[in-house]
């Protein structure tokens, strides 16, 4: 037979979504306490068993996250700046800035979602989508702008005499802002992972640190207590190291994505579910890449020769909705389709 090239692309208003269940036996495992806290820090890009389908489904869930997210952060800023205002709190000052600095990257973020809803053009013929990823490293321009405030501050409250007053109003300051933090960097992370996206997810792992350094200015109010001024800037200077070190690893994953990354076990994944479908030889060569919270994917597979071109067509088809069924976020699988040598060795995962 002739070569078959079958690509099938699910997204927009052709989207269509299969009613599977998205099981996997790869789950994460997180032993000990540190696993536990990097679990909670560094950004995941998937959740295999809370995957949907569709890219308009996906971007709606997307943008609601990031205004009902902008409400909650807005909120909770606005109260902390009134207290900063009155108490003089560097540490309360740190937690503030980088609170109101996820309020200025999550409207960037709201417009690429939309951007990735406009359909190609000739000029961009795949798509808007991957404007999400540079809103990812606008994201990490911002915190990193926000850390250096924070030492800028704390440097200099080490060095001039500051008294802290309305203490009572900063502990609770600082006690209001984890409990928000936390409620918007869970529903974050969780509507990130069911749609894959690793911007939305890095939002959300920055508004769960917002919440451990609030918890950190209550040291503060209790040094102030004691009558160790020196500890509120200290703290401002320890939220500056904790912003610096999730945003490292929040910006590897962007990048990753950007240079065309995926994650460990993603190929494996592929290549194990084109070659368990019926009448699949081998399969060769797999690419996948992601493109905003879009997953695309390239798999070449071969056939027996006596097949015909339009049961080629049928059998791409078929592995296209066993990968659509199994991987998640999967927008597009491109197949190409050739007939088996003689002799070749079969790649298919019993």
């Amino acid at each position: 037979m002739k070569s078959v090239r079958h690509t099938h692309e699910h997204g927009g208003t052709r989207a269509h979504s299969h009613g599977h269940d998205h099981g996997h036996g790869e789950g994460h495992e997180h032993h000990g306490a540190w696993g536990r806290l990097k679990h909670a820090l560094v950004p995941h890009s998937h959740d295999h068993t809370e995957a949907i389908q569709t890219a308009e489904q996906a971007s709606s869930i997307g943008i609601r996250a990031a205004w009902v997210s902008l409400a909650g952060m807005g909120a909770t800023a606005l109260l902390q700046i009134v207290i900063v205002w009155v108490s003089g709190s560097v540490a309360l000052l740190a937690d503030t800035l980088h609170n109101l600095g996820h309020l200025a990257t999550t409207i960037p973020l709201i417009i690429a979602f939309r951007l990735g809803r406009r359909a190609p053009t000739r000029r961009y013929s795949y798509g808007f989508r991957r404007a999400e990823d540079l809103v990812g490293l606008l994201i990490g321009a911002v915190i990193a702008l926000s850390a250096a405030l924070i030492i800028w501050e704390s440097v200099r409250a080490l060095t001039i005499q500051r008294d802290m007053t309305h203490l009572g109003w900063v502990l609770a300051a600082a006690i209001v802002g984890a409990a928000g933090n936390e409620v918007v960097a869970r529903y974050r992370i969780r509507a990130g992972r069911r749609i894959g996206s690793v911007a939305l997810i890095a939002e959300g792992q920055h508004a769960r640190t917002d919440a451990l350094t609030s918890l950190a200015v209550v040291l503060g109010v209790i040094g102030a207590w004691l009558g160790l001024a020196w500890v509120d800037p200290v703290i401002g200077l320890v939220i500056a190291a904790v912003i610096i070190a999730v945003l490292v690893g929040s910006m590897r994953t962007v990048v990753r994505r950007l240079m065309d990354g995926v994650e460990d076990g993603t190929l494996d994944l592929i290549e194990r579910t084109a070659a368990a479908v019926p009448g699949v030889e081998s399969v060769g060569q797999v690419r996948a890449r992601w493109s905003g919270h879009r997953l695309e994917a390239d798999v070449d597979i071969a056939v027996e020769n006596t097949l015909s071109v339009e049961a080629g067509h049928d059998l791409a088809h078929a592995v296209e909705e066993n990968l659509r069924r199994h991987v998640p976020h999967l927008q597009q699988a491109t197949i190409p389709v050739t007939p088996a040598q003689a002799g070749t060795t079969s790649r298919r995962t019993p």
